[in-house]
């Protein structure tokens, strides 16, 4: 007997202020995330932590130590948009090799709305596999490492070094 399909999942709305910079692409929720219906919602995940050490928020003003719905103004404030490159997909599980049939999110509509992008990057391998769709956008491009608790080969001061170079070129740190 084969194994039951893999649940069809919805990704979330894009994060997107006025004056957004930089667009960060994730993959597509895992579990933690979708359940919660909040972007990098594992409490290992390093999204949260990162954008704080790059804004300078500390302890209680920390990003993580916020309700959700406190920290997108903050990171809207930022100039920062989120969003993942898949719309929709079949995973069981959280891991992108799990990842069947999935449906692309509408970046050429986003970008069309948010005039004042300046850039894309991509948080992690699975998001970067669709580079040559965000190239052909027209904007810059980059490959970040995951926050992802799955990427541990990397230490978060080194995905920290990542990160920063890439947001402080278009003056989000």
């Amino acid at each position: 007997m084969s194994p039951p399909p893999a649940p069809r999942l919805l990704g979330l709305a894009p994060v997107v202020g006025e004056g957004a910079r930089l667009l960060v692409l994730g993959s597509f929720p895992g579990v933690a995330s979708l359940k919660a219906q909040q972007y990098y919602a594992h409490p290992r995940n390093q999204f949260w932590p990162i954008l704080s050490a790059l804004w300078g928020l500390e302890g209680t003003q920390a990003l993580q130590a916020l309700p959700y719905a406190d920290r997108l103004p903050i990171a809207r404030a930022h100039g920062l948009a989120i969003w993942d490159v898949y719309a929709g997909c079949e995973r069981a599980g959280s891991l992108d090799s799990a990842i069947q049939r999935a449906e692309l999110n509408d970046l050429a509509g986003l970008i069309q709305r948010v005039p004042t992008l300046q850039a894309i990057a991509h948080n992690g391998g699975e998001s970067a596999r669709h580079m040559k769709i965000t190239q052909a956008l027209g904007l810059p491009v980059f490959k970040l490492p995951s926050t992802s608790p799955a990427n541990a080969s990397w230490s978060f001061a080194r995905k920290l070094a990542a990160w920063r170079a890439v947001f402080e070129q278009f003056g989000l740190a």
